[in-house]
């Protein structure tokens, strides 16, 4: 298996790697950009695709299914890595392909109201608001937790209408569904099954007492004569659990740490407010939240950038790669607010682009700003290098951001 890189290039998926995966991407683009590597869980045969146009190519076509569970070999099975194997999520919106996904996804996007839609900004102004003064008190704050964490949790209370309390609970869950351990394996049906169980939890609590939000709009979507059946609705709503919440907050946390890194463009984006849009697209595309998209699997032989993968090839497609590849972009590993919006994939592409990527831009588009205006000073409260990232193959997100802030005078 050709899995070898360049000697001092991380491999894929290492200790080394999670902390700072840019120079092995940057290798493999160069010199193997549809790279087969045993995944480490399993040392299943796989392939990492990391140009651009190849990841488009990858989740646009559908000759690569989301369907794993039906087009991937034994030995994928058998190490755990169909998503959500034994749970109603097997067949969610993320792992199925058409005709199913096109009815799902038009169903689920019928509740996508515009005035909702407008409810939703008023409601993430509100929390971002209180969320700040609650920084404001605490003096040293961690971001991860104590800002992107609590706007993602209140955000999400309030659309779908769960109790904000179980939040913490959901992201551990998220997190050890997608383990890059192969020692922490037998934790993913559990981890799956206490999103599901929630979620159920949730649509019965909305069927006996509906509300104006998006959990009761899903109970009562319909196509014509099309509704969404059991199964479906609770495993859309745990869908929109998992993408609202980890997720957000994770890119939340990556753009202050940008930012941090960048005080020039962090100054820019106080000063010119009407920059908020394009700045959340360029911060997407710098270090977004997604590491990768979920796993492919070849229906058939394809040919990409000169590599024959074999029917039931597993691929991941690097959105984090694609995002940083110079044939794409200028000066790619540099953050720049040019009042342009780069055409990332930051939330995937294709059928399966994230369902709730406007919601989670306008999160964006509201709490960055609003947390470098209202702490201009703001400061790591620890060394740069303590600064960690957590060890998951799907997700990029920072373990904590301890940072000082300051008023505009510069007292504490």
């Amino acid at each position: 298996m050709t899995s070898a890189l360049a000697p001092g290039v991380p491999a894929l998926f290492s200790p080394a790697y999670y902390q700072n995966p840019h120079p092995t991407l940057a290798w493999l683009r160069d010199h193997s950009p549809v790279h087969e590597f045993p995944f480490p869980v399993g040392d299943v045969r796989t392939w990492m695709v990391t140009r651009y146009d190849d990841v488009r190519a990858v989740l646009a076509d559908s000759r690569f299914s989301a369907e794993t569970g039906a087009w991937a070999g034994d030995d994928f099975r058998e190490a755990g890595l169909v998503s959500a194997a034994g749970t109603i999520l097997e067949r969610g919106i993320a792992v199925i392909d058409p005709p199913d996904h096109t009815r799902l996804r038009r169903l689920a996007m019928s509740a996508f109201t515009t005035r909702r839609v407008e409810q939703w900004r008023d409601t993430v102004r509100s929390v971002v608001d209180r969320v700040l003064e609650d920084c404001a008190r605490r003096g040293t704050f961690d971001v991860m937790d104590d800002y992107a964490g609590e706007v993602s949790a209140g955000v999400l209370s309030a659309v779908l209408g769960f109790r904000i309390e179980r939040h913490r609970e959901l992201v551990t869950a998220l997190n050890e569904a997608f383990p890059s351990d192969p020692a922490l394996m037998d934790r993913v049906p559990a981890a799956f099954g206490r999103i599901c169980e929630y979620a159920g939890e949730l649509v019965e609590d909305k069927r006996r007492h509906p509300a104006d939000d998006l959990t009761s709009a899903l109970i009562q979507a319909r196509d014509e004569d099309n509704r969404l059946d059991g199964d479906e609705l609770t495993g859309l709503v745990a869908a929109f659990i998992m993408g609202g919440s980890d997720t957000v907050r994770g890119f939340i946390g990556n753009a202050v740490h940008a930012l941090l890194d960048h005080p020039g463009e962090s100054a820019r984006l106080r000063a010119e407010p009407g920059l908020a849009k394009s700045a959340v697209e360029e911060l997407l595309r710098y270090e977004g939240a997604l590491h990768t998209a979920l796993f492919r699997v070849t229906t058939e032989p394809v040919e990409l950038s000169g590599v024959k993968l074999p029917a039931g090839a597993p691929v991941i497609a690097g959105l984090l790669a694609a995002n940083r590849d110079p044939r794409r972009f200028a000066e790619p590993d540099s953050l720049r607010f040019t009042g342009e919006s780069p055409r990332h994939v930051g939330f995937g592409h294709g059928l399966h682009n994230c369902i709730g990527a406007a919601l989670a831009r306008m999160e964006g588009e509201i709490a960055i700003p609003a947390l470098v205006t209202r702490f201009p000073g703001l400061t790591l409260a620890v060394p740069r290098d303590q600064v960690r990232y957590i060890e998951n193959w799907a997700i990029r997100r920072l373990t904590s951001l301890p940072v000082t802030p300051r008023a505009e005078h510069g007292e504490p």
